[in-house]
C-alpha cells in the first residue's frame, strides 16, 4: 500500500486531493525559522550549504538525511543539519465547541476535513506541525510532527474528534498563545462563536509572533435561515430554550446582525494582519482548497 493510499483510507482525503495537495504548500508572507534546522529551504540570500551540526532523529524525519555512518558507529539516529535550512512551525487549531455540530452537514466535518488537507500539506513540506484541540474540554494537543509518515497519525487523532462544551474559544487562544514554542503559521478553524467573541485571542495570538490565518467555517443554515413562525430555539452549547417568532422582519434584522457580526471578525482579523476566509460547511472540499484557498494565497504552488 502507497502512502497516498493510506492516507486516503482515513477516509477524510481522497485519494484524488492528497495527489494534489503534493504539489502545493502553505503560503507565507515571510519566513520563520524554527529552533531546529531542518529539511526547509531558507528565502534568505548569502546562506551556505555547508554542513552545520546534527540533531536527534525523531519519528516522520526524513531518513535520507539520516548519517548511516554515524549511526554505525553509535547505534543512534541523528539528522545531519544545514546552514542553509531552516524549520518551520505550523499550528493547526481545530475548534470543536458544540456549536461546530450543527449544520448539515456539520461544521465539524468540513473543518476536520479542512485541518486534514492543510496539516498534510505541511507534514509534506517536512513542516513541524502542532495539532491543538479548542473544545469544551480544554485544549488538547498532537504530539508534534513532522514528516510525510505523520500524517496517518495526524488523521487518526482528526477523526477522533467529536463537538463537545460550551465554546471557550477566546480564552482558549490567549491559553495557546501564552504557551512556549516557536513562532510560526497558525491556522484557525472554527465557527468562531463565542459570546465574548474572539478579538482579545486574536491579539494574543499575533502579538506572540504567529502569521495567522483564520478559516469561517459557517453552515447554511447560520447564513441563510428558512425557518419561519413560532418556534423554540435551543442553545446547542448551553442547553437554554428561547421561544420566537420568526417574520420576515426578524429575517432581516438577523441578516443585519449577521453582516454586522461577520464585518467585526473581518476587522479583528486585520488588526493583526491575519488572513480571512468565509467556508460555507456544504462547499465541495475541492473548490474551497484548489479555487478559493490558492486565491487566498493561503494554499500556494
Amino acid at each position: 500500500m502507497t502512502t497516498t493510499e493510506a492516507i486516503a483510507g482515513a477516509s477524510l482525503l481522497p485519494a484524488e486531493i492528497v495527489r494534489k495537495l503534493q504539489a502545493l504548500d502553505l503560503g507565507s508572507r515571510s519566513r520563520r525559522a524554527g529552533k531546529l534546522r531542518g529539511d526547509r529551504r531558507s528565502t534568505k540570500r548569502g546562506s551556505s550549504v555547508e554542513f552545520a551540526d546534527y540533531r536527534n532523529y525523531t519519528p516522520g524525519d526524513d531518513l535520507r538525511r539520516v548519517d548511516w555512518n554515524l549511526y554505525a558507529r553509535t547505534d543512534k539516529l541523528f539528522l545531519k543539519l544545514y546552514e542553509e535550512e531552516e524549520d518551520r512551525a505550523v499550528h493547526l487549531l481545530l475548534d470543536t465547541s458544540a456549536s461546530m455540530g450543527f449544520g448539515a452537514p456539520p461544521k465539524l466535518e468540513t473543518a476536520r476535513r479542512l485541518a486534514a488537507a492543510l496539516g498534510y500539506v505541511a507534514l509534506h513540506e517536512l513542516d513541524r506541525l502542532h495539532v491543538t484541540e479548542l473544545g469544551g474540554g480544554g485544549l488538547g494537543s498532537l504530539r508534534p510532527l513532522r514528516g510525510a509518515d505523520g500524517a496517518p497519525t495526524m488523521l487518526g487523532f482528526l477523526s477522533g474528534l467529536r463537538p463537545n462544551g460550551e465554546a471557550v474559544l477566546n480564552r482558549a487562544l490567549r491559553e495557546y498563545a501564552s504557551r512556549g514554542g516557536a513562532a510560526g503559521l497558525l491556522l484557525l478553524i472554527s465557527d468562531l462563536m463565542d459570546p465574548d467573541g474572539v478579538r482579545a485571542g486574536l491579539r494574543a495570538l499575533g502579538g506572540r509572533g504567529h502569521e495567522v490565518t483564520v478559516l469561517h467555517v459557517l453552515a447554511a443554515e447560520e447564513l441563510e435561515p428558512v425557518l419561519i413562525g413560532d418556534l423554540e430555539l435551543v442553545d446547542v452549547e448551553s442547553r437554554v430554550k428561547q421561544a420566537v417568532t420568526l417574520d420576515t422582519a426578524a429575517l432581516d434584522a438577523y441578516e443585519r446582525r449577521l453582516q454586522s457580526w461577520l464585518a467585526e471578525v473581518r476587522r479583528d482579523c486585520a488588526a493583526i494582519n491575519a488572513t480571512y476566509c468565509l467556508v460555507r460547511a456544504e462547499e465541495p472540499l475541492e473548490d474551497v482548497l484548489f479555487s478559493r484557498l490558492r486565491q487566498a494565497k493561503v494554499l500556494v504552488s
